[in-house]
């Protein structure tokens, strides 16, 4: 079975194809430029690489939200396009679970942060079993982060932070954090198309997918145009 991923969610784009249990190739770049620039010229070379007949995916796996509206917006575009000319389904896999998924195996609690403004952050709560099995404590959230500090210290397990919100709370983290942490190395402390890839995998297994028209991105929030005008009119 051959999933190709994408994640354009962050600041990283990334693409990657796995096929059954073997990471075939992965491109992943964080530098400056937008992903609309990036993402298809990335899919082109290692198409090109690993020699890949796009005809042979049996399904597309996308970082869905939440995140970046323009990278969500552009990932979910390239994923459905592809869909559509391919003819194969769309796993939509939560952004904040594949984030999470990068530190399998991980002992104790996983708390992905990614930085959402206006003091938030884009979050969940996970950790795996003894078996390797993915499991959610709490659900992808945009939520203040002294909310999701309170989570994890009523849990009284260690955790790993990781995201590209850890060098904005860092500080706030060390103040409110009152068990054990420690903040994941920089290989994986971002997104990967792999784990999008990998985690839809087992997604797919489970019959959770969608048609490319059916695939929707997953905000979780307005964005800051639609709040600003929500405020304007009085409604926020």
């Amino acid at each position: 079975m051959k999933i190709l991923g994408i994640d354009g969610s962050g600041l990283v784009a990334s693409v990657a194809l796995v096929e059954d249990d073997n990471l075939i190739g992965e491109y992943t770049t964080g530098y400056k430029k937008t992903h609309s620039q990036t993402l298809l010229p990335m899919l082109d070379e290692l198409a090109k690489m690993v020699e890949l007949d796009l005809n042979s995916i049996d399904a597309i796996a996308v970082a869905a939200g939440p995140g970046s509206f323009t990278g969500l917006r552009i990932a979910s575009a390239t994923a459905k396009g592809l869909g559509l000319s391919l003819g194969c389904s769309i796993i939509s896999v939560p952004t904040v679970d594949a984030l999470a998924f990068n530190m399998w195996g991980n002992d104790g609690i996983v708390c992905p942060i990614m930085d959402a403004r206006r003091g938030q952050v884009y979050t969940g709560l996970y950790s795996f079993e003894a078996d390797g099995t993915f499991k959610v404590i709490k659900e992808q959230c945009a939520v203040d982060f002294n909310e999701i500090a309170a989570a994890i210290n009523e849990l009284g397990q260690p955790v790993t932070f990781l995201g590209d919100g850890v060098p904005v709370f860092k500080e706030l983290i060390s103040d409110v954090v009152k068990v054990p942490y420690r903040f994941a190395p920089a290989h994986h402390n971002r997104q990967h198309a792999s784990s999008v890839a990998t985690l839809g995998s087992i997604y797919y297994a489970n019959g959770e997918c969608e048609t490319a028209a059916e695939h929707r991105p997953e905000y979780l929030r307005l964005s800051q145009a639609e709040r600003e005008r929500l405020e304007k009119e009085g409604k926020a």
